[in-house]
């Protein structure tokens, strides 16, 4: 619904906390092909309006997945939908990222980590 002033809000962008945001921009950059840029000072990749923002943080504690308690939960994954999970998958470990031990999408996705710790899905479209 569009406010008083005729703008509907939209999501900006989405800010990934990590131990080394340069080389989690290079990461998503080289698993997804979107072009890197800046924003607010900040690496990031961008597609269309889409931007993932990488942020780093001196006492980052990477999430675990799945949830165990008393144990750095996951705050939000991001699913990408991709033509080929098998190729996308093995992309991605060669990058540097890990099958999660645990999967549950069958033939629809597959759980991966990011190389800070992330967990991410590469999904049927």
């Amino acid at each position: 619904m569009p406010s008083a002033r005729g703008f509907s809000p939209r999501l900006g962008n989405v800010v990934i906390d990590c131990p080394d945001e340069k080389a989690l921009q290079n990461f998503y950059h080289r698993l997804l092909g979107w072009p890197e840029c800046r924003l607010y000072g900040r690496p990031a990749i961008r597609q269309g309006e889409v931007v993932l923002m990488f942020i780093s943080e001196d006492d980052y504690v990477p999430p675990v997945w799945p949830e165990q308690p008393g144990r750095q939960q996951k705050q939000i994954h991001l699913d990408f939908q991709v033509a080929d999970i098998t190729a996308m998958a093995a992309k991605a470990e060669a990058l540097g990222a890990v099958k999660a031990e645990s999967q549950f999408g069958g033939a629809d996705f597959v759980t991966m980590i990011d190389p800070a710790g992330h967990p991410f899905c590469l999904c049927r479209p």
